[in-house]
């Protein structure tokens, strides 16, 4: 007995394949010999057809839990094959991006997101997996004949609704990432151009958001006669790192930064070496930072 006959025109023809051999994997593993795929080639049209032993198939229970099962498989090709495509016609369509890198850049936010350790985005790839096969499979039941060209283009209202939504946060993020490029080269010219004020600054980093600056006598650099009025207006921007700090080492102006961290991943470190690019030195140990560690333990006894 006819078990499925799915038609496809407008996909090509490797993820016609590809949507044939998961089917036939899938289907084999669960249920061995009772149940077979196979390819159909006709002219402007594809058709993969399974079908069954009438023994096996005829009760209504099993076939629904088949179609749920058959609707699983097609989910997780529809979003493997797929889905990337739909994606790439909403940032065109409807965010109006048309250059490859700029629709390149918002597919890897959102592709970015996708890893084992991000729960939160493997819950949304489940629950983007269960709108398609929900759907899927309710369809099936009604008739397993089924153009799925047309049913992903008209069936999917509520999938499509999450790609949109997930796409608009992948653009939001495109868009930050874009300014705070264009903010630290603004910064990085504003450093290229001014001339150096004094040799070199040590930039301690004593944990957390506390820092502390150290001229070449290490004395604390005084800042109040500091022109930083300019600086200060470039920094108010929604940029998340501090400010101050940045405006600080833009003002006092040195040839050279030592900065003395533990972290030299966190951000502002990052984008203190950014801006300053070849003037900056890391320290991730020296008598400075065991001084540091010294006060830290001793600010701990206190406690």
């Amino acid at each position: 007995m006819k078990l499925f006959a799915f038609t496809l025109i407008e996909t090509s023809h490797t993820s016609m394949e590809q949507l044939a051999h998961e089917l036939t994997t899938e289907i084999k593993n669960k249920y061995m010999a009772d149940a077979t795929v196979e390819l159909k080639g006709y002219e402007g049209f594809t058709v993969i057809e399974g079908t069954g032993r009438q023994s096996r198939f005829s009760v209504n229970l099993q076939a629904d839990v088949f179609y749920q099962f058959l609707a699983g498989v097609v989910a997780d090709w529809v979003i493997a094959e797929v889905e990337e495509q739909r994606l790439r016609h909403l940032i065109i369509h409807e965010f109006h991006y048309e250059k490859e890198e700029d629709i390149g850049c918002i597919l890897s936010y959102f592709q970015g997101e996708i890893n084992e350790d991000n729960s939160e985005a493997l819950e949304m790839l489940q629950r983007r997996k269960c709108k398609i096969s929900t759907a899927l499979c309710q369809l099936l039941k009604a008739n397993p004949d089924l153009n799925i060209d047309g049913f992903i283009k008209f069936r999917l209202n509520e999938y499509t609704e999450e790609l949109r939504e997930v796409i608009e946060y992948a653009v939001d993020e495109f868009l930050m990432d874009r300014q705070y490029k264009e903010f630290i080269s603004l910064l990085q010219y504003f450093v290229y151009i001014q001339e150096a004020k004094v040799p070199f600054v040590h930039l301690l980093h004593k944990g957390g958001n506390e820092f502390m600056l150290l001229d070449d006598k290490m004395e604390p650099v005084d800042t109040s006669e500091s022109n930083t009025t300019l600086t200060m207006e470039l920094l108010e921007k929604d940029i998340n790192f501090e400010d101050v700090i940045v405006s600080t080492l833009i003002s006092v102006s040195p040839k050279l930064i030592y900065i003395h961290t533990r972290e030299p991943s966190l951000q502002i470190i990052q984008t203190i070496s950014q801006i300053f690019e070849n003037r900056v030195e890391l320290c991730t140990y020296c008598f400075l930072c065991h001084n540091l560690d010294r006060s830290a333990v001793s600010d701990y006894n206190e406690v």
